[in-house]
C-alpha cells in the first residue's frame, strides 16, 4: 500500500502546485506529512523525519545556494557574467550553449557535488542563455543532466564507488566502462534537451534587457577576473577531493587547511568575497537590505525553503521502509541484468537521493550476485552501472535536486516534470539499455 500512497502523494504535490497554484513548499510539507500517517508510522517518527529531513538537508546545502545566489547576483549585476558568457560563446556558438553546459556539468559533478555545480554555474549559464537568445529551458535540463550522468555513474563520486565497494567491484574496470556508458547517455540527454525542453519558452534574468546588460558591460571587470569567483571556490572543492582521494599529503596542518578551505560552504564564502571585488567601487549599498545583497538573500529564501521541504519529504519516504519493501518486491523477480537497474530506480524514485539508492540497491543485490550468475569482474562492474544508471530515474519531488533544478531556472513544477524529470527518464533508461547491451557480449 506505501507504494500506491507514493503514486498518489506525487500527483497530488502536481496537483496543488500546478493547478491550484500551492506554494511548492506547503504542499510538500502538508503531502509528506499525510504520507506518513498513511504509511502507519509514529508520530513521534513523522516529527522526527521532518527534523532530520529540513535539518539534514539545510545543514548541507543551505548555505551553498545562499552564497551561490549572492556570487550570481554580483556576476549579473556588474556585468561580470556576461562577459564571461561573451568568452564562452566565441569558443563553442552562440546555438551550442545547451551542450557546453551539459559538458560543463559533467566534468564539473566528478570533483563537487552536483546541487553544488547547479549553484555555481546557473549564474553563467543564465548569462550564456540570455546572451544566445536561447531559452533558459534548454540549457538548464542540460545543466542538470550533466551533472547527474557523473554523480550516478562516475566514480569517484562517492555514490558509484560506495556500490562498487559493497559488490567487491574493481573499480578501475567501473570506472573504465562508466565513461563512455554515461558520456553516450548523456549526449541523447542533451538531444532532448536541445530539441525538446528547449522549446519551452523561459526568459534568462527576464527583467533585464539588452540595453541595461550593454549599460553594465561598460563597467564590467576583465573575462579572468570576473570568472574568479566561480572557478576558485571549484578549483578548492576539487583540490580537497584529490587530497581526499589520492592521499597525496600527510595528515597534518597543511592537509587540514586544503580539507577546511574545499569544504563547498567555506569556498562558497570565498567565492562571495571574491565577488565583492567585481564592482568598481564597492559600497555600502550594495550589500544593504535593499541592495544587491538583500536581494539575493531574499531570492534565496524561497529556493531554500522549497529544497528543505524535498528533504522532509524524502526522510519520510526513507523512514517508512519504501526502500525495503521495493527491494522485496523486485528481488524474487529474474530479470538478469536489468533487475539492478529496476531495483535502483524504483529505489530512487521512490526515495529521491540517488546516493541512498545507489546503496540500497547494491547492499540488496549483494548477497544474490552469485546466484543470479554476476561473477565475473566484468559482471560486477556492470551491475555497478546498471545500479547507477538505475539511480538517475527519475528526478521529481521528493529529490532535493529537482527543486534546485526548477526553482533557479524559473521553471513551475509542471514543467520540471515535463523537462527535467522526463531528462532523467531518458537519461537513465539510455544507460540501462546500452549497460543490458553490453551485458550480451561479457557475459
Amino acid at each position: 500500500m506505501i507504494i500506491f500512497y507514493l503514486v498518489i502523494s506525487v500527483i497530488l504535490i502536481i496537483l496543488l502546485t500546478a493547478r491550484y497554484k500551492l506554494h511548492p513548499f506547503l504542499a510538500l510539507l502538508i503531502v509528506a506529512i499525510a504520507y506518513g500517517l498513511l504509511a502507519g508510522m509514529s508520530l513521534e517518527l513523522i516529527v522526527e523525519s521532518i527534523n532530520q529531513g529540513f535539518g539534514n538537508t539545510l545543514g548541507s546545502i543551505g548555505l551553498i545556494i545562499l552564497f551561490g545566489v549572492i556570487i550570481g547576483a554580483f556576476l549579473e549585476n556588474t556585468g561580470a557574467a556576461y562577459v564571461i558568457a561573451e568568452k564562452i560563446l566565441k569558443v563553442i556558438g552562440r546555438k551550442r550553449v545547451a551542450p557546453g553546459m551539459g559538458i560543463i556539468g559533467y566534468f564539473i559533478s566528478i570533483p563537487v557535488f552536483a546541487d553544488s555545480g547547479f549553484i555555481l554555474l546557473s549564474p553563467l549559464n543564465k548569462s550564456l542563455t540570455k546572451k544566445a537568445k536561447l531559452s533558459l529551458a534548454g540549457t538548464a535540463v542540460a545543466l542538470g543532466l550533466g551533472l547527474t550522468a557523473s554523480h550516478t555513474m562516475l566514480p569517484p563520486t562517492p555514490g558509484p564507488i560506495a556500490a562498487a565497494g559493497i559488490l567487491n567491484a574493481d573499480l578501475g574496470l567501473v570506472m573504465l566502462i562508466g565513461l563512455p556508458v554515461s558520456l553516450l547517455a548523456l549526449t541523447v540527454g542533451i538531444i532532448f534537451a536541445v530539441k525538446v525542453a528547449g522549446r519551452t519558452k523561459i526568459e534568462p534574468n527576464p527583467g533585464t534587457s539588452d540595453a541595461e546588460i550593454n549599460e553594465r558591460l561598460k563597467h564590467a571587470p576583465g573575462a579572468l577576473h570576473a570568472s574568479f569567483p566561480v572557478l576558485v571556490p571549484i578549483a578548492l572543492i576539487i583540490m580537497k577531493s584529490l587530497t581526499e582521494g589520492l592521499e597525496l599529503l600527510p595528515e597534518g596542518n597543511l592537509y587540514q587547511f586544503i580539507l577546511f578551505i574545499g569544504d563547498p560552504v567555506i569556498a562558497l564564502m570565498i567565492g562571495v568575497f571574491l565577488a565583492f571585488t567585481l564592482p568598481k567601487k564597492l559600497n555600502s549599498k550594495m550589500l544593504s537590505s535593499s541592495g544587491w545583497m538583500g536581494k539575493a538573500i531574499e531570492t534565496s529564501a524561497s529556493v531554500i525553503m522549497i529544497t528543505g521541504a524535498g528533504g522532509i519529504f524524502g526522510m519520510i519516504l526513507q523512514n517508512s521502509g519504501i526502500a525495503i519493501v521495493l527491494g522485496e518486491l523486485l528481488a524474487d523477480v529474474h530479470l538478469g541484468i536489468f533487475l539492478p537497474f529496476l531495483l535502483t530506480a524504483a529505489i530512487k524514485t521512490a526515495q529521491g537521493s540517488s546516493t541512498v539508492a545507489l546503496i540500497t540497491a547494491a547492499s540488496i543485490m549483494m548477497p544474490m550476485m552469485e546466484s543470479l550468475g554476476f561473477e565475473t569482474e566484468m559482471q560486477k562492474a556492470l551491475v555497478v552501472l546498471a545500479i547507477g544508471a538505475g539511480s538517475s530515474v527519475v528526478a521529481h519531488a521528493n529529490d532535493s535536486f529537482f527543486w534546485v533544478v526548477t526553482q533557479l531556472s524559473g521553471m513551475t513544477t509542471k514543467t520540471g516534470y515535463k523537462l527535467y524529470t522526463t531528462g532523467t527518464l531518458i537519461l537513465g533508461s539510455t544507460a540501462g539499455i546500452i549497460v543490458f547491451i553490453l551485458y550480451q557480449f561479457v557475459a
